[in-house]
């Protein structure tokens, strides 16, 4: 329940790299509608694996990144990434999948 949804992966993979602020974020997981970008963002952070700061200053602005607890995900997002790019050169043709042989 944590991590799962739509969107909820997409944006710890776009955190993986480091904090944001919240208009990068929102670019990175622009496919997302805002009102779900908005809400799955309020639960991660809710459970301890994103960290919000506000951080003051002539024009003050919100930064969000993965919490002590969500850097643990760090190496499931490559994972996942790694097999993401695997899977899409399965199905476009460019590469055998892993565990089959080509002739």
């Amino acid at each position: 329940d944590v991590i799962g949804g739509k969107w909820k992966p997409l944006i710890l993979f776009a955190l993986k790299d480091g904090a944001m602020r919240y208009g990068e974020l929102r670019r990175e997981v622009a496919a997302a509608p805002r009102k779900v970008f908005t809400e799955q963002l309020r639960q991660l952070e809710a459970a301890g694996v994103v960290e919000r700061k506000v951080l003051p200053g002539a024009r003050p602005h919100t930064e969000y990144g993965l919490s002590a607890y969500g850097e643990r995900l760090r190496p499931v997002l490559e994972a996942l990434a790694e097999w993401g790019a695997s899977h899409r050169a399965k199905i476009d043709g460019t590469a055998p999948a892993r565990g089959t042989m080509r002739k």
